[in-house]
């Protein structure tokens, strides 16, 4: 794997009160009930790389998995949907991703680093906050070089399709 010398997108921020606030106490209060629930100090933890991974896993649940086959329960969660109660076109990517790098290490080995090239996501509905979706993902062809995985969501309650998706990965050797 590629060193990341990069770290710009990470940079701690420190949390401050606005000075808009006529009742700092308010803000104080604010800023302790979200270190309260973040556990620990916020600021370290939401700027960490793996924050964002971990809190999208955090909304799926594999309910089986095999060769080249991961299906899983996802319930869309208040923080990953939009302003209207949909899930976000941005979690969907997000899930995909996550689900699709799963499904791919299921056939190619640890010794060789995916990188992911390609991702196609067809919309088809809008799926509301709370409600459950059964995603399957599988590996349509996999190579020497390469591996393509399919998924799908759909509603658990209808049956009916919400995104169709695939995503192309190039395996590199990793890096000595």
């Amino acid at each position: 794997m590629a060193s990341n010398t990069s770290s710009s997108s990470f940079v701690p921020v420190s949390l401050k009160v606005s000075r808009e606030i006529t009742d700092p106490r308010h803000a104080q209060e604010t800023l302790h009930l979200f270190n309260a629930v973040m556990g620990g100090d916020a600021a370290d933890q939401r700027n960490s790389p793996e924050f964002f991974l971990d809190f999208v896993r955090s909304s799926v649940t594999v309910d089986h998995i095999r060769r080249g086959h991961i299906s899983s329960t996802i319930v869309p969660k208040p923080p990953l949907c939009n302003t209207y109660g949909t899930l976000h076109g941005g979690s969907v990517g997000s899930l995909v991703n996550v689900l699709s790098h799963a499904c791919a290490r299921t056939v190619v080995g640890e010794d060789k680093e995916l990188f992911l090239g390609e991702t196609s996501i067809s919309y088809l509905s809008a799926t509301p906050i709370h409600e459950e979706l059964v995603a399957n993902a599988s590996v349509v062809k996999s190579g020497r070089n390469w591996s393509v995985v399919a998924l799908d969501f759909k509603l658990k309650k209808t049956g009916n399709p919400v995104y169709i998706c695939h995503s192309t990965f190039y395996h590199m050797p990793a890096s000595l």
